[in-house]
C-alpha cells in the first residue's frame, strides 16, 4: 500500500510540472501573437490603395511602438523563460535494497521516463519559442550581457591566489616591504694631493704589484708615480694629443695607452719605451680594456666601434659594430659577457667574443654612459650616467636596481673588494655606495687646489689600489688626490641612517 501511494504522489508531481511547463510555453506564444510585428489588415489596405501617403507619420509611430513592444517582449522572455527553459528531470526516491522493491523501482523508473519523454506538440512549441528568441534584436542581448557581467564583477569577490597578478595580490594582501640593511663601511677622507701634470688628469691605473701607479693627462704625457711616497718616477712621451685611458697588464710588463690622436700604444715597462702600435681607429680612442686571462686588448672611441686586438701580433681580430655614438667605457671579465661597452648613445652592449657580435643591448639609460665598473665576484656590473647608476646581472644583463641621488654627469666609477662603489661627477661631487643594497653612506666634495677656479672641481678618473684601502682620483684642477678610510670611525660614531630605498630604485 505504501509503495502504491508513493507512486501516485510521484506521478502527480510529474504531471503538475509538465502542465506548468506547457502553460508557460503556451502563454509565451500567445504573448508573441498579440505583439506581432506586422498586421495583415494593414498590408491589404496598403496594397489596395498604393497612392495613399497621408499616414506615413502614423506608420512610423506604429513601427516605433512595435519595436518597443518587441524589446519588451524580449525582456519578458529573457526574465521568465530562462528559468524554465531547461528544467531538470524529476528525481525519484530510491526504495530499499530488496528484490521486490528493486523490481518496483525498475518499473517506476520506466514509467517516469515515459512521463518525461516529450511529445510532438511540446517539441514544436520549443522550436517556435527558439525561433522567437532568435528573431529578437541581438544588440539588446549584448547590452544585457554586459550589464550582467558588470554586476557580477562588482558583487562577487574571489580571494587572490598565488597565480594571479602581482598587483591584485599587493592590493588584497597587506604585507609590509622588507629591505636588507646595508653593511657598515667607514667613511673616507682626503689623505694627499699630488701636483705634476699641466692638464686635466683623464686616466689613472694601478700596478698589479701595488708599488706604483700611472696617470695620463691632456698635456700628452704619461707619468708614473710611487704609490707609497707619491714621488714622480718616469714621464713617458709619445702621444701628440690628450691621453684618455691607461691600462696595465697583469700578465706582461706592458702598459697600454689610448689618446685623441687615434693611437693605441704599448709601452715596455722594463725599458720605458714604446714597443708596439695598434693602428685602425679612424678617430680618437677614449677607452681601453684588457682581458684577464687572454692576450687580448679592447679599444673603443669616437668611430663608434669596439676593436679587438691580438697583443702579440698587433693584428685586429674583430671590429664590433653596433653603437651609434662614441664608445666611452669598456670593461672585461673571464665569463660571458667577456666584454661590455658603454656609449654616448645611452646604451650598454654585451658582446659575444666568440663571434664578434652583440649579444644584448641595454636601453634603460636616458643619457650618455660614460663610466662602468665590474664586480670581481658578484657576477654583476654597474653603469653610470647622468640619470642614474644602474646595476646589471650577468650574463643576460638583467636589471637589478638603480642607485639614485648622484645628480651630476658621472665621468668615473671604481669598485673594491669590500663592496664599496665610488662615483665621481664633473662638478667635483663624489658618492660612496654600498654595492649590495645601493645605499649611499657618504657624499664628498672635492676641493680645488689654490690658484684654480671653482669650476675646475671635476673628477675625470679614479681607481682603487690592489688592497682597496686607497682611492686615487684624477681631477680637472690638474691634481691627483688620495683618499683613505677613517681609522677612528666606528658604527656608533657613524651609524647607518635613512637606508630604506626609494620607489625609483626598482625601475
Amino acid at each position: 500500500m505504501v509503495e502504491s501511494v508513493i507512486k501516485k504522489d510521484e506521478n502527480n508531481k510529474n504531471e503538475q510540472t509538465s502542465n506548468i511547463d506547457k502553460i508557460l510555453k503556451q502563454s509565451l506564444l500567445n504573448a508573441h501573437q498579440l505583439f506581432s510585428y506586422s498586421d495583415p489588415t494593414e498590408t491589404t489596405t496598403n496594397a489596395t490603395n498604393p497612392n495613399t501617403n497621408t499616414n506615413n507619420n502614423t506608420n512610423t509611430n506604429i513601427y516605433d511602438e512595435d519595436e518597443s513592444k518587441r524589446i519588451g517582449l524580449y525582456s519578458k522572455i529573457k526574465d521568465e523563460y530562462d528559468s524554465v527553459k531547461n528544467l531538470p528531470p524529476p528525481q525519484l526516491k530510491k526504495a530499499a535494497a530488496t528484490s521486490k522493491q528493486a523490481a518496483g523501482t525498475a518499473s517506476s523508473a520506466s514509467s517516469a521516463s515515459a512521463l518525461n519523454k516529450p511529445t510532438i506538440e511540446e517539441i514544436e512549441v520549443d522550436k517556435s519559442i527558439d525561433n522567437i528568441i532568435k528573431s529578437l534584436p541581438q544588440q539588446q542581448d549584448e547590452k544585457r550581457r554586459k550589464l550582467d557581467s558588470d554586476k557580477n564583477q562588482l558583487s562577487i569577490y574571489t580571494p587572490p591566489s598565488n597565480k594571479e597578478n602581482i598587483n591584485i595580490r599587493a592590493l588584497n594582501s597587506y604585507e609590509p616591504l622588507t629591505y636588507t640593511k646595508p653593511e657598515w663601511h667607514p667613511p673616507w677622507k682626503l689623505m694627499r694631493v699630488i701636483s705634476g701634470h699641466n692638464g686635466w688628469v683623464r686616466a689613472v691605473a694601478v700596478d698589479p704589484s701595488n708599488q706604483w701607479f700611472a696617470t695620463g693627462s691632456t698635456d700628452n704625457t704619461i707619468k708614473i708615480w710611487d704609490l707609497a711616497s707619491g714621488e714622480l718616477k718616469v714621464t713617458l712621451t709619445g702621444h701628440v694629443s690628450a691621453i684618455r685611458d691607461i691600462k696595465i697588464s697583469s700578465r706582461h710588463p706592458y702598459l697600454f695607452s689610448a689618446g685623441e690622436d687615434n693611437k693605441v700604444l704599448c709601452w715596455d715597462l722594463e725599458t720605458n719605451k714604446q714597443v708596439k702600435n695598434y693602428y685602425g681607429h679612424k678617430n680618437g680612442v677614449y677607452s681601453l680594456a684588457l682581458h684577464p686571462t687572454l692576450d687580448v686588448l679592447f679599444s673603443g672611441g669616437r668611430d663608434k666601434m669596439v676593436r679587438v686586438w691580438d697583443m702579440r701580433t698587433r693584428g685586429q681580430i674583430f671590429e664590433m659594430r653596433g653603437h651609434k655614438d662614441t664608445v666611452n667605457s669598456l670593461v672585461s671579465q673571464n665569463a660571458d659577457p667577456q666584454i661590455v661597452s658603454g656609449s654616448s648613445d645611452s646604451t650598454v652592449k654585451l658582446w659575444d667574443l666568440a663571434t664578434g657580435t652583440s649579444a644584448a643591448t641595454l636601453t634603460n639609460h636616458k643619457k650618455s654612459v660614460r663610466a662602468m665598473a665590474m664586480h670581481s665576484r658578484d657576477y654583476s656590473f654597474a653603469s653610470g650616467s647622468a640619470d642614474n647608476i644602474k646595476q646589471w646581472k650577468c650574463p643576460d644583463g638583467s636589471f637589478i636596481k638603480n642607485l639614485s641621488g648622484h645628480n651630476a654627469i658621472i665621468n668615473a666609477m671604481a669598485l673594491n673588494e669590500d663592496n664599496v662603489l665610488v662615483s665621481g661627477g664633473d662638478n667635483g661631487s663624489m658618492h660612496l655606495w654600498d654595492w649590495k643594497t645601493g645605499y649611499c653612506f657618504q657624499k664628498l666634495q672635492t676641493i680645488v687646489q689654490p690658484g684654480s677656479l671653482d669650476s675646475e672641481a671635476g673628477i675625470f678618473s679614479m681607481s682603487f689600489d690592489r688592497t682597496g684601502s686607497r682611492l686615487i682620483t684624477g681631477e680637472a684642477d690638474k691634481t691627483i688626490k688620495f683618499y683613505k678610510e677613517d681609522e677612528e670611525a666606528t658604527p656608533a660614531s657613524h651609524p647607518v641612517v635613512d637606508w630604506k630605498p626609494s620607489k625609483t630604485d626598482r625601475y
